[in-house]
């Protein structure tokens, strides 16, 4: 009479354990873009928290956007959150990292795309009518629109990482 054998751990694989195939390169490549996207903006803002000038005058710096005073923790706090929501792409590449429901955190990342995209869109339309015409010089709003043009393609960069994503871990 032989002895019943236990199968091995690789012979019962199931969807529910199955190892997604590692990310693209390009698909790293663009979750580490979209980080450096947000940068730029990052950086003016914290210029202007700081008193650097950005192109707006004291005067507007201190009626409009409260700096010095409260305004400072207001931008630092934005650009803060902007930078971690920038590097949460990342962790849809990594392979150090898996969520128990994948497909709850695409569908997330899917909303985020399209969200941001809509953010960006809204943001050109203030950029060309409220804000640029009324407090700064036009060599500094020439310089705002190039610092914060990579933060219009986060949207659909964010959506082609999410779409990378869900192929690899769809069961």
């Amino acid at each position: 009479m032989t002895p019943a054998t236990a199968p091995s751990p690789s012979a019962t694989t199931t969807a529910a354990t199955a190892t997604p195939a590692p990310a693209p390169r390009w698909a790293r490549r663009t979750a580490h873009a979209i980080a450096l996207c947000a940068l730029p903006s990052g950086l003016w803002r914290l210029a202007m928290a700081s008193g650097i000038y950005v192109g707006y005058s004291d005067e507007v710096l201190r009626d409009e956007f409260g700096i010095p005073g409260w305004g400072i923790a207001y931008v630092v706090g934005l650009t803060v959150l902007q930078e971690i929501a920038s590097l949460l792409p990342l962790l849809l590449v990594t392979d150090r990292r898996r969520f128990r429901r994948p497909k709850a955190v695409a569908i997330t990342a899917a909303s985020a795309s399209a969200f941001a995209t809509l953010l960006a869109l809204s943001q050109v339309v203030v950029y060309f009518t409220v804000e640029s015409q009324t407090f700064m010089s036009d060599t500094a709003n020439t310089v705002a629109g190039f610092v914060f043009a990579p933060l219009f393609v986060i949207g659909p960069l964010l959506g082609a990482v999410t779409r990378s994503y869900w192929k690899r871990h769809r069961a």
